[in-house]
C-alpha cells in the first residue's frame, strides 16, 4: 500500500500543482490544500473541516472518486455559492490509497 498519492489540484488563479498526499496521517484533501498554501491563509478551512462553511468546496475534474454527497456535504452546498454538479467539500474527502491521480480544482471564495 502506497504511503503517498499524486493529487493535481488547480488553485483559484488557474495554477494546477502535482502534490504528493500521505496516507498515513488521517489527512482530508481540505488540510493537504492547506498544508501546501495552495489557497491563502485564512480563505480555506474556515470552520475546521466540519463541513459547516463550504470554503473548502472544490471542483472534481475527474472520475477517481465520486460525485455521491453525504447529508452535511449536501446541505451546505445547498447554501453556498458557485456550487456546480461536480462540487464537493474538500474536508470530506479523506486522503486515501484510493483517490491517487484525483484532479480537483478549488472553487472560488465565497
Amino acid at each position: 500500500m502506497p504511503l503517498d498519492v499524486t493529487l493535481n489540484i488547480t488553485d483559484r488563479e488557474g495554477t494546477t500543482h502535482e502534490i504528493l498526499a500521505p496516507t498515513d496521517m488521517n489527512l482530508n484533501l481540505m488540510e493537504v490544500i492547506r498544508m501546501y498554501e495552495l489557497a491563502p491563509e485564512g480563505t480555506i478551512g474556515i470552520c475546521g473541516g466540519m463541513a459547516m462553511c463550504a470554503s473548502c468546496q472544490c471542483y472534481i475534474l475527474n472520475d477517481v472518486i465520486s460525485l455521491e454527497r453525504n447529508p452535511d456535504e449536501e446541505a451546505m452546498l445547498w447554501e453556498a455559492f458557485h456550487v456546480k454538479d461536480n462540487s464537493r467539500l474538500g474536508c470530506q474527502i479523506p486522503i486515501t490509497d484510493a483517490i491517487d491521480g484525483l484532479a480537483v480544482e478549488i472553487a472560488p471564495e465565497q
